[in-house]
């Protein structure tokens, strides 16, 4: 049985530099692209074996690890990667998705969560969050069989997909830092000290502008500018028995007049 090599089914020697890895999947990805082969059950299957040897690939510690083993067992390689590495361990970090996307702008093809999920079935979920200052998205694979017969069905399929959902929920929240639909979100503000009091730490009150909640803060030892201190569950009131988000304050100390003018002088100077 012939078996399976990530440089041979990329078409790329050993020494390929990131940029050709990348430009030979996108080639292979337009060939194969499901959207130009429909119906074509082989055209699937080729870009899922494409999209698996890219994801390896294009990530340098993936790549190392596999060039060891091909090293190592030689055509044996791919089977002793694989029963390390899950679906989820060998998407982790990839950027199939930006290229899906580009080829969707400039070709019309379809948008890569539909492609993913014709691919992976319900064994494969997107997710996208977005936080103060950060956007991310994303894909998570759990593993289900390729064959139709072999997964779940009727009341155990519906059983597996619920855990699949409160898995891919907790990934988000915990791993990730994402806040679920439940939670109102983090805010962020301003706390102002003195260089002072920063050096030596103090406790200082700080009245919330939006729920007018006030608190008193022990401000650490040290503390610099420029720190978040965090005030966990602090961002709402909780008055609707939603989890609230938490309350960051950003230390900023107060400027002397010597030194307001000191720091404008600089200013002008250059």
């Amino acid at each position: 049985m012939k078996q399976k090599d990530y440089y041979r089914t990329l078409s790329i020697e050993r020494d390929a530099t990131p940029r050709q890895i990348k430009e030979a999947y996108r080639k292979l990805a337009l060939e194969y692209h499901p959207d130009r082969n429909q119906g074509d059950r082989d055209a699937v299957e080729k870009m899922k074996e494409l999209n698996e040897a890219y994801a390896v690939l294009s990530d340098p510690e993936k790549k190392r690890r596999y060039d060891r083993l091909r090293k190592d067992y030689g055509p044996d390689a791919y089977d002793r990667f694989r029963q390390n590495y899950t679906e989820q361990d060998i998407f982790r970090g990839s950027d199939i998705n930006q290229v899906f996307e580009e080829m969707a702008r400039t070709f019309g093809f379809r948008h890569f969560d539909d492609i993913f999920r014709d691919f992976y079935g319900q064994g494969y979920r997107s997710f996208e969050f977005r936080r103060p200052g950060v956007f991310g998205r994303g894909f998570l694979f759990f593993g289900f069989p390729d064959g139709e017969e072999n997964r779940p069905r009727g009341s155990i399929q519906k059983g597996m997909m619920g855990l699949l959902g409160k898995l891919a929920g907790y990934l988000l929240k915990n791993a990730l830092g994402v806040k679920g639909e439940g939670q109102e979100p983090d805010r962020y503000d301003v706390i102002m000290l003195d260089a002072e009091e920063g050096r030596r730490g103090t406790k200082v009150s700080y009245t919330d502008r939006v729920t007018s909640r006030r608190f008193v803060i022990t401000i650490p030892v040290g503390v610099k500018e420029g720190q978040l201190i965090r005030l966990k569950g602090a961002a709402g009131d909780n008055s609707h028995g939603r989890r609230t988000g938490d309350l960051y304050l950003k230390v900023q100390f107060r400027r002397s007049l010597f030194e307001k003018a000191k720091r404008l002088y600089t200013r002008l100077a250059r």
